[in-house]
């Protein structure tokens, strides 16, 4: 079996009238962009995401949600940081109706 064959696990949940999305950023990047879905050590599945800001006082976490909104065409008030603040792997909360979230998520870098 390929790498494009094999299935992978979503790296976000629905939880109520929100998407939970688990994500490993990396600061310090020449470029903001969300990029693919990657398996971690531990089996979990992430999506994996750039930013160009440090990871100090809150930057990259504010140029990931930032990011993030953009790519899904949400308001960045609808994301908050659930978990993850000072670590790399976070989970973030996205507020609003579930199906359209999941479905952009799917088409963000061909994920589908």
């Amino acid at each position: 079996m390929s790498a494009s064959e094999v299935s992978v696990e979503p790296p976000w949940r629905v939880s109520g009238e929100a998407v939970l999305l688990s994500l490993r950023l990396t600061p310090k990047s020449s470029r903001d962009t969300i990029e693919t879905i990657e398996t971690l050590s531990d089996g979990r599945s992430v999506l994996k995401a750039r930013v160009r800001a440090v990871p100090e006082d809150g930057k990259a976490n504010d140029a990931l949600l930032r990011t993030l909104a953009k790519a899904l065409d949400v308001p960045v008030r609808s994301l908050s940081l659930s978990s993850g603040a000072t670590g790399r792997t976070k989970v973030i909360r996205i507020e609003g109706a579930p199906e359209p979230i999941v479905a952009r998520l799917k088409t963000l870098r061909g994920l589908a």
